[in-house]
C-alpha cells in the first residue's frame, strides 16, 4: 500500500498543475465548479450490490476520508453523517459525488444524496458514471492494485480532476418517467427477440416463406394478422398446396378484413410458395404449430403492455419540462413516447454546450480512420454513450422523415450515397441531424414550423 501511495502523492503533484487549466473550464451542471475548486469535497463512491466502499479527496488530492458501509438505509445515513463531518470539519462549502454506474445498484445511494435536505446547503452535485470511462482512466495509474477502496479512490480523482462529462443526477421525478421509458424499450427487444426466435419454426414448416425476395412474398409482414392465421390455422403445407384458389382468396379476403389490394395475386404467391417448401414429417405437425401459435400469443401480449406503458408515459410527462415537451412534440412525427424517452435521458439541454456535445452523449457519432492518403469510406458508430437515448432519437428520426420533406429529401441522399447498409446508415446520419433541430429549438425555447421556427407562446 505504501507503494500505492508514492504512485499517488507522483499523479497528484501532476494532476494539480493540469487542474489550473481545467478551472477554466467548469464542469457540466454547475458554473459555481468554477470558482470554487479549492472549497469542494470530492467524493467517489465504488458501489455493488451489498457495499459502498467511499473515498474522499480535497482539491490537493488529500485523502479526507475513507470508509465501508453496507448499500441499505442505514448505511446510506451513515455515509451521508461521515461526508457532513468531512465538510465541516475541514471548512469546505461544496461536494461533487460520483459513483460508478452498477446496474441499479447505484439507483437508491445516488437518489438519497441529491435530495437530502441537510446536504443541500453544500450544493451537491451527484454523478452516475460510465464504468468505460473509469475503466480507461484507471489505465493512467500504472501497474496498480485492483480493491474496491483504490476503486472509490480513482473515482474520486477523476472527479477531482474536472473529467466528468455527463449530466447530474436528476432525481426521483426523472427516474420514474425514465423507468418507463426504459421499460418499453426492453418490451420492444423483447417482441424483437421473439421475432427471431420464431423464425427457425416458421423456417421449419414453411421455408419458401422466410427466403423469398420481397416481391415474391405474399405478405409485406410475416408476423402481421393474415399471415399468423395462415401458419397457424393450417396444420400443413398440403392444406394450402392443394386448396382452390378460391377458397385462399376468401381465407385471404376475411383474415386481411378485405385490406389486400390484390387477393387473388397474392393467393397465387402463396400457393406457390407452399408447394415449393420442404416437408415436415407428419409427427411435426402439432409441436411445430403449437410453438408458432405460443410466439405470437408472447408477441401480442407484449404489443398489449407497450400499450400500456404509453398510457403510463403520456401521463407521466405532463408536468416535467413542460416547455421543452412542447417543442419536441411541436416536431411532426414526434410524439408524447418518443419526446419522453429524449427529455426522460438528456433532462435538461442546459446540461449540454452543444448539439456535438448532445450527440456524443448518445453514441451517434463516428470515428475516423486516416493513414497517411488512406481514408476510411466505412467506419463505426461509436455506441459508447447512451443507448435508451440513442434508440429513442433513432426511432424519432425514422418517425420524422416521413412527416418532414426536408428530412425524407437528406434520408434519401444518404441512402443512395452507398451500396450497402442502406437505411442503417442513412437512418443514422438522419438521426444526427435530427439532434440540432432538437438542440436548437430546445435552448432557443421554440416550436417547429416548416417556414420558421417560433417562439412558444
Amino acid at each position: 500500500m505504501n507503494a500505492n501511495n508514492a504512485r499517488f502523492q507522483s499523479a497528484s503533484k501532476i494532476r494539480i498543475s493540469l487542474l489550473l487549466i481545467v478551472l477554466q473550464c467548469p464542469m457540466k451542471g454547475g458554473d459555481f465548479m468554477k470558482n470554487n475548486f479549492l472549497s469542494t469535497l470530492f467524493v467517489g463512491i465504488d458501489v455493488s450490490s451489498k457495499t459502498n466502499v467511499l473515498c474522499a479527496l480535497d482539491f490537493q488530492g488529500n485523502k479526507l476520508l475513507n470508509l465501508k458501509a453496507l448499500n441499505n438505509h442505514p448505511g446510506a445515513e451513515s455515509i451521508l453523517e461521515s461526508i457532513l463531518d468531512c465538510l465541516n470539519s475541514n471548512s469546505l462549502n461544496f461536494v461533487v459525488i460520483a459513483l460508478e454506474s452498477t446496474s441499479f445498484y447505484s439507483t437508491h445511494i445516488a437518489n438519497f444524496l441529491s435530495s437530502n435536505e441537510v446536504l443541500l446547503a453544500y450544493s451537491p452535485m451527484v454523478y452516475c458514471l460510465n464504468p468505460k470511462t473509469i475503466a480507461n482512466y484507471r489505465k493512467s495509474f500504472v501497474d496498480m492494485d485492483k480493491t474496491d477502496p483504490l476503486d472509490a479512490y480513482i473515482i474520486a480523482d477523476f472527479a477531482r480532476c474536472g473529467r466528468i462529462k455527463s449530466q447530474p443526477w436528476r432525481g426521483a421525478q426523472f427516474l420514474a418517467l425514465q423507468r418507463l421509458t426504459r421499460h418499453r424499450l426492453h418490451l420492444v427487444e423483447a417482441i424483437a427477440k421473439e421475432k427471431t426466435y420464431m423464425v427457425s419454426n416458421v423456417y421449419l414448416k414453411f421455408s419458401q416463406l422466410t427466403v423469398l425476395e420481397k416481391a415474391d412474398r405474399p405478405f409485406s409482414n410475416t408476423y402481421g394478422a393474415t399471415s399468423e392465421a395462415v401458419l397457424t390455422e393450417f396444420l400443413s403445407l398440403e392444406d394450402i398446396a392443394y386448396s382452390s384458389i378460391e377458397d385462399l382468396v376468401a381465407f385471404i379476403k376475411d383474415k386481411g378484413k378485405n385490406r389486400f389490394s390484390n387477393p387473388v395475386g397474392t393467393a397465387e404467391l402463396l400457393q406457390k410458395a407452399a408447394r415449393d417448401s420442404y416437408r415436415l414429417d407428419k409427427v411435426l405437425y402439432e409441436p411445430i404449430n403449437i410453438a408458432i401459435a405460443s410466439s405470437f400469443n408472447v408477441i401480442k401480449a407484449l404489443q398489449i403492455e407497450i400499450k400500456e406503458i404509453d398510457k403510463a408515459i403520456e401521463k407521466n410527462i405532463k408536468g416535467i419540462n413542460t416547455t421543452e415537451y412542447q417543442s419536441l412534440i411541436s416536431i411532426p412525427g414526434i410524439g408524447p413516447v418518443f419526446a419522453s424517452g429524449i427529455l426522460a435521458e438528456i433532462g435538461s439541454i442546459t446540461s449540454f454546450s452543444s448539439n456535438d456535445a448532445l450527440a456524443k452523449y448518445a453514441g451517434l457519432t463516428w470515428r475516423i480512420k486516416e493513414s497517411g492518403d488512406y481514408s476510411a469510406s466505412e467506419t463505426n458508430m461509436t455506441k459508447t454513450g447512451n443507448k435508451y437515448l440513442r434508440y429513442y432519437l433513432i426511432e424519432a428520426a425514422n418517425s420524422v422523415k416521413n412527416n418532414i420533406p426536408e428530412f425524407n429529401v437528406y434520408y434519401r441522399k444518404k441512402f443512395n450515397e452507398v451500396p450497402k447498409h442502406q437505411h442503417k446508415r442513412a437512418l443514422a446520419l438522419t438521426s444526427r441531424k435530427l439532434v440540432r433541430l432538437i438542440f436548437g429549438l430546445l435552448t432557443k425555447n421554440q416550436i417547429y414550423s416548416s417556414s420558421k421556427v417560433g417562439e412558444i407562446q
